[in-house]
């Protein structure tokens, strides 16, 4: 069998091999982009612009170096729903914007001094205990969701996990589309689907766009998780050095990676879109079909631009059920957490040490368990710091207090 050929990362395919390829892309990013802000209430016309813009402001400033697209991240849903429940979603893109500063600052301190004083502060036992806590913590939003509906629900389940375990190339990468197609037409069988707006909605519409509203509140709620995030854009980052065969932490740097990443999450809470994050979908589209063209990944941050406007499509997304959404997320959910428990496992993270023990348990209980810090302020009000806010800075804060303690004796 001829060996695959290899389309390099600044290499242009021609348009009538480009726009198909470019097309796989958008189809692994959908699913997932879509659901965040169906699940947080924002607009998801507005996360595939942004999704778009955020990809093409990625590319330019990694010098068309590093084939990355850039979609919705999971990590902000439960601080993003807290705040938008209880200051408004102007507040929670406030939050949004400087997560994206953060990734800036941490950009610049990266480029200055290197990578080593970020692994020290957030080690494998603490961003590991943390993913697992944003997986877990958002399960009774799945659950709730999938109430309203159980057979629904559990028919969406069902077929996404079918579509994870047993479809193998292109369609294997996108079982969150599969099930979400799947559970939707199911839904339109039993009568459960209004499809009322699809037809009155206009072919061509502008999205609803949502401004940020100055919240101190909301970005301690909400920028903390960058620190999360910035560790998931690393991890993602040195899969695709492998797959690509190419050194990116040093050239164009990790630091530029960064950059990208922080600039699209605050560009797009400008605007009401959540904040990006790199995607492991698209880096297994990449991995399967051996294209690692930026032109085809940019031709797909285009097609999602254009997806925007298009009125009947917003409205055919906003049909679907709840329910639909709801089995979905506990297969998604699930997947982050274990996500988080393969980290620690992978990076050997040994609890016969006392300190790794204390420091993972009390980040999932405090997650977890929805425990939340309130800080009187002058007038009678308070600031509050969400769970997940607060589980990420005890984390930290535990890794730079405990000493080293001693391993238990193996018996």
């Amino acid at each position: 069998m001829a060996q695959q050929r290899v389309v390099d990362i600044q290499e242009k395919l021609p348009l009538a091999q480009s726009l198909p390829l470019s097309l796989q892309h958008l189809f692994a990013m959908f699913g997932a982009t879509v659901l965040v802000p169906f699940l947080t209430g924002l607009n998801p016309a507005v996360a595939l612009l942004t999704s778009g813009i955020g990809t093409l402001l990625y590319i330019v400033l990694t010098k068309g170096q590093i084939p990355g697209y850039l979609g919705s991240s999971f990590a902000f849903i439960g601080p993003i729903i807290a705040v938008s429940q209880s200051q408004g979603k102007g507040a929670a893109m406030f939050g949004a914007l400087l997560s994206g500063i953060v990734y800036i600052v941490v950009a610049a301190i990266v480029g200055r001094f290197g990578v080593r004083w970020l692994n020290k502060l957030m080690p494998p036992v603490v961003v590991g205990s943390i993913v697992i806590v944003i997986g877990l913590g958002l399960a009774n939003v799945a659950v709730d969701m999938a109430k309203k509906n159980l057979l629904v629900a559990f028919v969406a389940l069902v077929i996404a996990i079918l579509a994870s375990a047993f479809f193998r190339g292109f369609l294997g990468v996108i079982p969150i589309l599969i099930g979400i197609v799947g559970g939707y037409a199911f839904a339109a069988i039993i009568g459960v689907v209004d499809l009322s707006k699809v037809y009155t909605a206009p072919v061509f519409s502008l999205p609803e766009f949502t401004t940020p509203t100055v919240s101190w509140t909301a970005a301690l709620v909400i920028a903390p998780v960058a620190l999360v995030t910035i560790a998931e854009h690393i991890g993602h980052l040195l899969v695709t050095e492998n797959i690509v065969g190419r050194n990116l932490m040093e050239k164009p740097g990790l630091h530029r990676s960064l950059l990208g990443d922080g600039v699209a999450t605050s560009v797009a809470a400008l605007i009401g879109g959540p904040p990006t994050t790199t995607y492991g979908e698209n880096i297994g589209v990449m991995a399967i079909t051996r294209v690692y063209s930026v032109w085809v990944i940019g031709g797909a941050a285009v097609f999602a631009i254009l997806f925007a406007f298009l009125g009947k499509l917003n409205a055919l997304i906003s049909s679907i059920p709840v329910p639909v959404m709801g089995g979905i997320s506990i297969l998604l959910f699930g997947i982050i957490a274990s996500a988080g428990l393969r980290m620690l496992v992978e990076s050997g993270i040994n609890y016969g040490n006392k300190r790794n023990l204390i420091i993972s348990s009390v980040i999932l209980v405090v997650g977890v368990g929805h425990m939340a810090f309130d800080i009187a302020l002058n007038n009678n009000a308070k600031l509050t710091i969400d769970s997940m806010a607060l589980a990420t800075i005890v984390g930290i804060l535990l890794n730079l207090i405990l000493p080293d303690l001693k391993e238990e004796p193996a018996e």
